[in-house]
């Protein structure tokens, strides 16, 4: 069984987060196994730069949005997104680096941010979107008009 695995429960009912959800789980996995195999530098390099590229696009859609819907704990969220964002740029970093390690304490990094921070942050905002409400236009109109991103 896969380290990282989304499963229903992480749902936040709206597609594209939950998209982007899969992604960053998958994208840990993949870490997750390059790390465990022993693989190159640059394999597991080129993967968590991946992971922080989805992280990078997903808050900021995320941000987006709960702007937009004027979530009542945007601020909060959006800082806990600029953590965890400085966390992998950190860990990037130390990778980089060579620093011994990085990868054992990102495991349990990744892995409590992605359950915790969906199960803890992101649920409370799955009632602030109608089933109707196209939040991927709504985010991209936004962007394109010069918006958070």
């Amino acid at each position: 069984m896969s380290v990282f695995q989304w499963t229903e429960k992480y749902s936040v009912h709206v597609e594209l987060f939950d998209r982007q959800h899969r992604i960053l789980f998958r994208t840990s996995e993949e870490l997750h196994e390059a790390l465990h195999k022993g693989q190159g530098k640059v394999v597991v390099g080129k993967i968590m730069q991946r992971l922080i590229d989805s992280a990078t696009t997903h808050f900021a859609d995320e941000d987006v949005a709960l702007a937009l819907k004027a979530h009542p704990d945007f601020r909060r969220h959006r800082d806990e997104h600029k953590a965890l964002l400085n966390q992998l740029l950190n860990f990037q970093r130390e990778y980089q680096a060579g620093t011994l390690g990085v990868a054992a304490r990102m495991k349990p990094f990744l892995q409590r941010w992605l359950s915790d921070h969906i199960m803890l942050m992101d649920k409370q905002y799955e009632t602030l979107f109608t089933e109707e409400e196209n939040v991927t236009a709504l985010v991209k109109s936004k962007s394109t008009a010069g918006g958070a991103r």
